[in-house]
């Protein structure tokens, strides 16, 4: 049943990080955060020489400002926590390769699942800078209470959010940092509404920029939007106490309202992060890519396929992949991520899809362009017909002799809760994003750090660790 002003949201939100504290965390929620906030630190690092950033950083250098936080790429540039977030914000989703919110709802549009952790940790790590001496505990309990209702939101939803053509990352991103500051800050009562409040004017995204620098801009300006809302709300600076809720509150205007079967969850009482749960991901791409990725490089190495016997492929899905992988033949590196030929072309040629892989010069080689153009998505009735609660899709191709291999994605993907990464696997990965950015030495202390995070003294000294 679809709830079309939802009640009470925005005050069981308040309550819930109000009361949220370390030692009433659960185990588990506290496991899997660490795993995020390593996760989310070697992707700041593998952001920082994207070139989207490179300018957000020449324009922060130029911007300036009271020195809160260090500038990512900056050296040893400090600028105000807000403007600071906006460029590591945006670093730790310029690859896509941020950890994405799992539903279990049979009706749930993927899309409209958020990118859960840069967000909140993002604010958490420059309010710890701008505060000085915050505690791992606290931080660490911050950035697990902003998930949570960063990931509430999206799940509470209807599914309209994402349809509409909004960024959900952008959107309810800006609920998870707004949470994290706030909480750091110690605000309560009507200035953490005041805060929340601010926070639903300022939650924005829309997909058309999918494929461009854009897309994680709208990540950066949710973690920058989030911390000015909490500094202003501090200062005294208004907002609708309820902004979730009522006919004019974010849920209703921005979604068409919530799902009250949904609300019955509640804050606290069930925890997002645990279950269920959250996806790591093993490529730099949109989630929904990922199941055929994993069977195309199934395909091809289980039959030693040579790409220069590749006639031709034929790629068969849903709605859900096919609307938001839009592009047909990517022409660069930020299309690729959603260009299914794109990312099927470099299983075949590659065997892989990371860093190296995402770049202009791979993107745009005559033998990319040649397998791009061998690529064709076909929307498959009976695919479509099972629903969107998991992503299928089915692979054939078509060999120049007339032979043809076929696969089926794995509903159980790889990083998902289900399927997920092994802590070794998560550093082999974190290894990845930082090659070249960092020596062994630093990288080995940043993961040192993010699984001791707990025990941190001073967590804004993480902010020294992700600078490349």
């Amino acid at each position: 049943m679809t709830v079309m002003t939802p009640t009470n949201v925005t005050r069981a939100a308040c309550a819930f990080i109000e009361a949220s504290r370390f030692e009433n965390l659960p185990q588990e929620a506290i496991r899997v955060g660490r795993r995020c906030i390593l996760d989310g630190l070697a992707l700041y690092v593998a952001g920082s020489d994207e070139e989207s950033v490179q300018v957000l950083i020449e324009d922060a250098k130029e911007i300036g400002g009271k020195p809160e936080a260090l500038l990512l790429g900056g050296g040893d540039i400090r600028i105000p926590a807000a403007l600071a977030a906006r460029v590591l914000g945006t670093a730790g989703h310029a690859h896509d390769w941020d950890d994405t919110q799992v539903s279990r709802d049979p009706a749930h549009v993927y899309g409209l699942l958020t990118h859960p952790t840069i967000p909140p940790l993002t604010a958490a790590l420059v309010m710890s800078q701008k505060l000085g001496h915050v505690s791992g505990r606290d931080f660490l309990n911050a950035f697990v209470t902003g998930v949570e209702v960063e990931s509430k939101i999206s799940e509470w939803m209807q599914p309209d959010h994402y349809k509409r053509g909004l960024h959900s990352s952008g959107t309810v991103g800006t609920f998870g940092a707004a949470t994290a500051a706030a909480k750091l800050m110690g605000l309560s009562g009507t200035k953490l509404a005041h805060a929340i409040g601010i926070a639903a004017s300022f939650a924005s995204g829309i997909r058309c920029n999918f494929g461009t620098m854009t897309k994680p801009l709208h990540v950066g300006r949710a973690a920058e939007n989030g911390v000015t809302a909490a500094l202003l709300a501090a200062r005294g600076f208004t907002a609708d106490p309820e902004a979730l809720d009522g006919r004019w509150g974010f849920m209703t205007v921005q979604s068409g309202g919530a799902t009250e079967e949904k609300l019955a969850q509640g804050f606290g009482k069930t925890w997002s992060i645990m279950e269920p749960g959250v996806s790591i991901k093993p490529y730099p791409s949109g989630i929904v890519t990922h199941q055929s990725m994993d069977a195309m490089l199934k395909l091809v190495t289980e039959k030693n396929v040579d790409p220069k016997t590749v006639a031709k492929i034929d790629f068969f899905a849903g709605s859900n992949i096919l609307n938001p992988i839009r592009y047909p033949v990517a022409q660069n590196h930020l299309q690729a991520k959603f260009s299914m030929a794109a990312l099927l072309a470099m299983i075949v040629l590659k065997r892989q899809a990371g860093r190296q892989e995402f770049t202009n010069a791979f993107i745009q080689s005559p033998e990319t362009q040649d397998m791009q153009r061998r690529i064709t998505t076909q929307l498959d009735p009976e695919i479509e017909a099972k629903g969107w609660d998991i992503i299928r899709s089915r692979i054939e191709i078509t060999l120049k002799d007339g032979s043809k291999l076929t696969e089926w994605a794995n509903e159980r993907y790889r990083g998902g809760p289900d399927n997920p990464m092994s802590d070794t696997d998560l550093e082999a990965k974190v290894a990845a994003c930082t090659a070249g950015l960092l020596d062994t030495a630093r990288r080995d202390a940043l993961i040192k750090a993010a699984w001791g995070v707990e025990k941190t003294a001073d967590a804004g000294d993480l902010a020294k660790l992700v600078q490349p």
